[in-house]
């Protein structure tokens, strides 16, 4: 009988520990749910969302920045559980990939893996490259050059042992949420306007000066934005291989993550939003210099720093992240052997470290790249991940995956058909040229895998999963 090449790709357990078959050997399970969300909120770093992102928002929504990050939330809330069901059916380090491979078939596989692809090599050296603003006040540094150090001092810290990182990023976290405790608690200190100036939208324009009402077309237009404040708690999911009991904690991590990130940026935004002294000074954005008029400098200097700190800190936790995916593209044969093998190569701290060194030092050369055209195709690639992952979730609950052990969506197939509309409205609503460019990407490696891995279906892109060690 002939191979059913469009068939979801056979699923198998690595070769123990050993590496006897010149298999890659699988990652150890040594973190828990306290570890992963660790870990996971400081992929999301919520304060770099808050002093960096958030802004923009206050520039075009003014008083309803608020509310279009809670409705964006809301759609967040459909992708965690797309993510978590997956998650708990499929933990792999290869994530997205990995899941939908399983699940809708092999191409529909490779297809996310591209899409996850560029975000790896992105947006670690985009992350980087904010560390010279907010290093400003006691150093100038050039942005690019800061940046690449950035990225070559995460993938040192990626080398070293899971649950030892997880320990740094912990520390680096709590002088994050500190910073955003003490915008919140300046802000509050200094309303201006009641509680229900946060459900009537007004914002200021720059260049006149006049004052506008902000309707929910706007919210919509400005969703892209929105959607991802709190975008980063699928890195649970690259995790899964290395948390214990997956099929729990894997859903818990994902859920925990959503769940704090949202609460840490959102109490800020509303004390933001009540304090700041003038719709002008909303509208404007710059967070720092309204941490200064409500204390003084040396307090805007100390949340300065607190945010370059954030900002390593995501950086680590991204270079350990994505290496996870290379290495889990190398044991399933998704390159030549050679290539295979190095990806799948762990150093004594049970670090993936070729894989971790081909993220990291390609990213420290991508700070030399026009920053606008990294972000704009970062985003395209994102958006198309998310989708490619609803999708996958829409195949959860066919044949075996049925019955499977797993934590379970609700609302399911509601949840997933809201993401797919919501991504693919957003999708048209991106830049064309960084469409134009993830376009060529897809399809060149669309012609990979028609050329190379598609006549290979035995021996390559054998998608493989870690034999479930659930206590």
């Amino acid at each position: 009988m002939p191979h059913d090449r469009h068939a979801p790709p056979k699923v198998v357990a690595p070769a123990g520990d050993a590496d006897t078959a010149g298999s890659p050997k699988k990652l150890a399970r040594s973190l828990g749910v306290v570890g992963g969300t660790l870990l996971t909120l400081s992929c999301v770093t919520p304060a770099s969302s808050l002093f960096v992102i958030v802004p923009e928002l206050f520039n075009s929504l003014g008083t309803f920045t608020l509310m279009s990050i809670l409705i964006g939330t809301v759609i967040c809330v459909a992708v965690a559980f797309c993510y978590s069901e997956l998650g708990t059916l499929v933990p792999s380090a290869g994530g997205e990939y990995a899941m939908v491979g399983t699940l809708a078939g092999k191409f529909t596989g490779w297809l996310v893996f591209i899409q996850s692809l560029i975000v790896v090599m992105i947006v670690p050296s985009l992350i980087a490259m904010g560390t010279a603003d907010y290093l400003e006040p006691i150093i100038h540094l050039d942005p690019k050059w800061a940046g690449a150090a950035v990225m070559l001092a995460a993938t040192v810290a990626g080398l070293l042992d899971l649950r030892a990182n997880a320990w740094i990023t912990g520390i680096f976290l709590v002088l994050e949420v500190i910073a955003c405790a003490v915008v919140a608690f300046l802000g509050f200190g200094h309303s201006e306007r009641g509680v229900s100036s946060l459900l009537h939208g007004s914002v200021v324009d720059a260049t006149s000066g006049a004052t506008s009402g902000v309707g929910f077309a706007a919210i919509l237009a400005a969703m892209g934005t929105a959607l991802f404040v709190t975008q980063g708690f699928s890195t649970a999911i690259y995790l899964s291989e290395e948390l214990e009991n997956p099929r729990k904690n894997v859903a818990r991590t994902v859920l925990w993550t959503l769940g704090l990130s949202t609460a840490i940026i959102l109490v800020p935004v509303a004390a933001i939003t009540m304090g700041a002294p003038d719709l002008k000074a909303l509208s404007e954005g710059n967070i720092s210099s309204l941490v200064i008029g409500w204390s003084n400098s040396g307090v805007g200097t100390f949340i300065s720093l607190c945010i370059a700190l954030a900002i390593i800190n995501a950086g680590i936790v991204m270079v350990i992240q994505n290496s996870r995916v290379l290495f889990a593209s190398g044991r399933d044969k998704a390159w030549p052997e050679p290539v295979n093998k190095a990806f799948g190569t762990l150093n004594k701290f049970s670090a993936p470290w070729i894989s971790t060194l081909a993220v990291g030092v390609p990213g420290a050369a991508l700070c030399f790249v026009g920053q606008d055209l990294l972000t704009n195709i970062t985003g395209v690639a994102v958006a198309a991940l998310y989708l490619l992952v609803a999708v996958g979730a829409l195949f959860s609950r066919r044949g075996h995956h049925k019955d499977a052990p797993a934590w379970r969506q609700p609302l399911w197939p509601a949840l997933p058909v809201l993401v797919i509309v919501a991504l693919a409205y957003t999708l048209t609503k991106l830049d064309p040229t960084a469409l134009w460019w993830t376009l060529g990407i897809t399809v060149a490696a669309s012609l990979y895998w028609a050329l190379y891995l598609r006549p290979r279906p035995e021996t390559r892109w054998v998608i493989t999963l870690p034999e479930d060690e659930r206590v």
